[in-house]
């Protein structure tokens, strides 16, 4: 008979040790790290300096998930040092900063008052210099890469929101750097640090579900506008904007309320729709217990997306060749978004759903269980772990019933707290060596998402990935796809 096993029922973990490194010996590695790597460094952060109880952060990005990010920074032991944002609350009128966009610069502006304002990361970097120990990168995704890259040539260790980067090369250049900087990082899908996550990672690779055959991840997302045809009409750019450098790296476009400072994930030029959004969340736990690396093929099926948006709603293939982890004949990854009866309106720039059922797999993957919002169910060829990330009980349903299972020790460092913030921290202050979603990890999990953002601008074509190369097989048309040429004055050494 099948078993059906929630967390409550499982087998208690057994407490892990979490690697101690001494501050003299993670000095050395730092040190040795630097000299190293492929960067003449004249700015030497904290850790070479001996300060490492308090690390000093500069928030670049502010409001709205920024301002999270910040709070919690501080929260785990970080000084904030200073606060990088294209709008200035200052030069905002009453009423403006009663905005409920806006309002979330304005309290963090108040909250850190002795933090040094900036508008353009570039200028942060040059005048703080050594002050800086750390950066928060949470701005629109074209300018993850920009701002992380800068502050790891300069040394600091970078806690960047998800995803990762805007562009599939763009993630695989920042993993490359992190490595050869040596600095401590991490990508802002926060849930990678729950106990639970960890567990079911550590389930999966022991076998508890057999071979794996495949993952089903889905989200209701896109809840802001996507899927128009044209730009709306150019605004004046209110005072408190620093319009250029938002815009930053990507083409321009004339400004509009309707761009920033929210609708950006609909456009292809600076974000990179539900999929980018919340696939770094969703697909995380199946792709950290797989670790399927590269896929070879992508395709994606979809509806509403035009050249310069992302679709109301898709579903993307992911085929990846077998591992240790997957059935012999390889593992196949399935993402869902959007809803599926909703039109872009342009009178009001929004998504209008006609009902309420969003795009989710067969309802034969999930046994008969009830829809979540956002979930994941891993297949393997022994039965299914069905998972969301954003509680505490998963599911376990076996052909066989779960008895003989050897139940795995654990071999995943905890997170203290369960908390991203805390463990980046810790990795910062030489408690642990890193933090566990650091980009050599993230960056490898974002470069497949990315892959899948190529996919829904080329729908229905099965795109076959050369991760060696880094391109699509017999398709140079969409190298620009895979790294796109910036604006002048935005290009880096790299």
């Amino acid at each position: 008979m099948g078993g059906l096993t929630p967390l409550s029922t499982m087998k208690k973990d057994n407490p892990s040790t979490t690697p101690k490194i001494s501050r003299r010996h993670f000095g050395k590695i730092s040190a040795t790290a630097l000299a190293s790597s492929a960067f003449s460094f004249s700015i030497l952060p904290s850790y070479a300096r001996g300060n490492l109880t308090k690390p000093t952060v500069v928030g670049i990005g502010i409001g709205g998930k920024g301002r999270t990010d910040i709070t919690r920074s501080e929260e785990a032991g970080f000084h904030i040092l200073g606060l990088v944002d294209t709008a200035d609350s200052t030069k905002m009128s009453s009423m403006e900063m009663e905005d409920r966009r806006l309002k979330s610069v304005v309290e963090t502006r108040n909250q850190y008052p002795d933090a040094t304002f900036f508008t353009d990361y570039r200028e942060m970097y040059e005048k703080l210099g050594d002050k800086v120990d750390a950066v928060i990168v949470s701005t629109p995704d074209h300018h993850h890469f920009h701002a992380s890259t800068m502050g790891m040539q300069r040394g600091k260790h970078v806690y960047c929101q998800k995803p990762l980067t805007h562009g599939i090369w763009e993630a695989r250049t920042l993993a490359r750097l992190a490595k050869e900087t040596g600095v401590k990082t991490q990508m802002g899908n926060q849930a990678h640090a729950n106990d639970h996550m960890r567990r079911c990672v550590e389930l999966i690779r022991a076998g508890v579900i057999g071979p794996v055959r495949e993952a089903h991840t889905w989200t209701n997302r896109p809840i802001w506008p996507q899927g128009f045809a044209k730009p709306p009409a150019k605004e004046k750019v209110p005072a408190w904007l620093d319009w250029k450098q938002w815009t930053g790296p990507a083409p321009s476009v004339g400004y509009n309320a309707n761009i920033a400072p929210f609708s950006w994930r609909g456009w292809w030029d600076y974000g990179t729709g539900a999929l980018g959004d919340m696939a770094c969340h969703i697909m995380d736990m199946a792709y950290w217990a797989v670790d399927p690396g590269s896929p070879s093929q992508v395709t994606a099926h979809q509806a509403g997306a035009t050249k310069i948006s992302p679709p109301i709603n898709s579903k993307v293939l992911w085929e990846f060749p077998a591992n240790k982890y997957t059935s012999k004949r390889g593992f196949k990854f399935n993402w869902y978004d959007g809803y599926l009866d909703a039109d872009f309106d342009r009178e009001t720039w929004s998504l209008i759903k006609h009902s309420e059922e969003y795009n989710h797999p067969e309802a034969k993957v999930l046994d008969g269980m009830a829809f979540q919002q956002f979930g994941s169910v891993v297949i393997g060829e022994n039965g299914k772990l069905i998972f969301n990330r954003q509680r505490e009980r998963w599911v376990v349903r076996t052909h066989d019933g779960i008895d003989g299972f050897d139940w795995p020790d654990q071999t995943i460092a905890r997170a203290k707290d369960q908390d991203p913030y805390k463990e980046w921290h810790d990795a910062i202050t030489g408690k642990i060596d890193q933090a566990e979603s650091h980009f050599g990890q993230s960056g490898s999990l974002t470069e497949t998402v990315l892959l899948g953002v190529v996919a829904q601008r080329n729908p229905d074509e099965k795109l076959e990935w050369d991760s060696g190369k880094m391109e699509f097989a017999g398709r140079p048309d969409l190298d620009s796809l895979v790294k796109r040429d910036y604006r002048k004055g935005w290009n880096l050494k790299v």
